[in-house]
């Protein structure tokens, strides 16, 4: 036993120690408080957004049909609408079809006068139900209903409803609508990582100020203090996002959305989430090394300010950088963003938004990891130089010959 921690313990022992000291503090519970005001304001916004659009601009269900049936049609609804409320879609008279006449049931959907979900064609005795595939699928026991009471067939005696889809979305949709999500993912980790990033920072520069950080330095190496101080904080962020994603989650679901609403991603949902937490993960380490370094060469708390405003300026434009590249899949432009350090954790989550592979994530997430222990060591190394003053000895401006001939000439005035 040498008395000596190895790093990693030692990493351990500071991560714990900041970890406990920030979690149980009166100003972490104030800080979690402070976004949860505005994502309440939001969720409330928007559910009474929603509502009110639901309202203002409901889907109707359009009929082309004879004119006798589509009367007994609109006539049924009225009559059922007491009893099935909202579930009974509202009805459209888009055309009286003549017998044997065809009805283009793809021109009537694109109609802009109207706000067409699907259309209902043939007759009561076998309606057509023409629309999306989810539209159509959930809209079929309300037609089934209507026919039969217009009709007047009974209770139970509903006529068969065929579905005819209509494949409305592209390829080109579904990838316009897949880096909409890359957007979205990378906006709101690029949020995260400046928000919290900075507790780094200032938890550095108040621990240098009451000489805290030297005491830690002279007991174990500074690489282990560099390192349990950025798990410490990253741990203090997962437990932030935690309470703010629980929090958002309930008021956003509360309001009736959900997941479906949403493009997926190209890997899938919960593959993009746990990606996005890895990538969350190496920009905050990142990010954080680098706070960390500026932390060693500020003594103030202007001059952190100072510093680390160029810093938050180089990663808005990284951030700007990667949604650039985003949008040139397959180029230079986005094999760059991949491998510079700081813009590769916002490209690679673009990339699992528009594309399935997985190989380049775990070379993005090793390449990743190389990076913050060499930030993690440039920082050590700047701290102990500047702050501790433990570097090389530093030259004197003087030459040896210099240098030779003051002590001689020293020599000879002491004689």
């Amino acid at each position: 036993m040498t008395g000596r921690l190895s790093t990693l313990a030692a990493a351990f022992v500071i991560a714990r120690r900041d970890f406990t000291a920030i979690l149980f503090s009166r100003s972490f519970f104030f800080f979690l408080l402070g976004p949860l005001f505005p994502l309440l304001v939001g969720g409330l916004a928007g559910g009474i957004g929603k509502e009110v659009q639901s309202n203002a601009a409901r889907p109707e269900l359009g009929v082309a049909m004879s004119a006798a049936d589509a009367q007994a049609l609109i006539a049924a609804r009225e009559r059922l609408e007491p009893q099935l409320g909202s579930a009974v879609p509202e009805l459209v008279v888009v055309k009286a079809v003549r017998p044997g006449e065809r009805f283009d049931v793809a021109a009537a959907m694109q109609d802009k006068r109207v706000n067409l979900a699907a259309v209902v064609t043939g007759d009561l005795q076998k309606p057509v139900l023409s629309g999306p595939k989810e539209r159509i699928a959930a809209w079929r026991g309300p037609v089934a209903v209507l026919a039969a009471e217009a009709q007047r067939a009974g209770g139970t005696d509903y006529p068969a409803v065929d579905l005819a889809p209509v494949k409305l979305a592209t390829t080109a949709d579904e990838a316009r609508s897949r880096m909409v999500t890359a957007q979205l993912g990378q906006t709101v980790l690029f949020l995260l990582t400046m928000l919290l990033a900075g507790m780094v920072l200032s938890n550095l520069v108040e621990e240098k100020g009451n000489k805290i950080i030297e005491v830690l330095a002279a007991a174990i190496p500074m690489d282990a203090v560099f390192l349990g101080k950025l798990f410490a904080m990253l741990a203090v962020s997962f437990v932030g996002i935690a309470v703010w994603a629980t929090a958002g989650s309930a008021i956003w679901l509360g309001s009736g959305n959900d997941l479906g609403q949403y493009p997926s991603p190209a890997v899938g949902w919960p593959l993009f989430f746990l990606l996005g937490t890895a990538y969350f993960a190496m920009g905050y380490l990142l990010l954080g090394s680098l706070f960390l370094a500026i932390g060693s060469m500020a003594t103030t708390v202007r001059e952190v300010q100072t510093l680390s405003m160029p810093v938050t300026m180089l990663q808005l434009l990284n951030f700007f950088f990667a949604s650039w590249a985003m949008a040139r899949p397959g180029t230079a432009m986005e094999l760059a963003a991949m491998v510079v350090p700081f813009s590769s954790p916002f490209a690679m989550l673009a990339r699992a938004a528009q594309s399935d592979a997985l190989l380049p994530h775990v070379l993005a997430l090793a390449w990743q990891v190389v990076c913050v222990a060499v930030f993690v060591r440039v920082g050590a190394t700047l701290f102990r130089r500047w702050v501790m003053k433990s570097g090389p000895a530093r030259s004197d401006g003087k030459g040896p010959w210099r240098r030779l001939a003051g002590r001689l000439f020293a020599r000879q005035a002491v004689r």
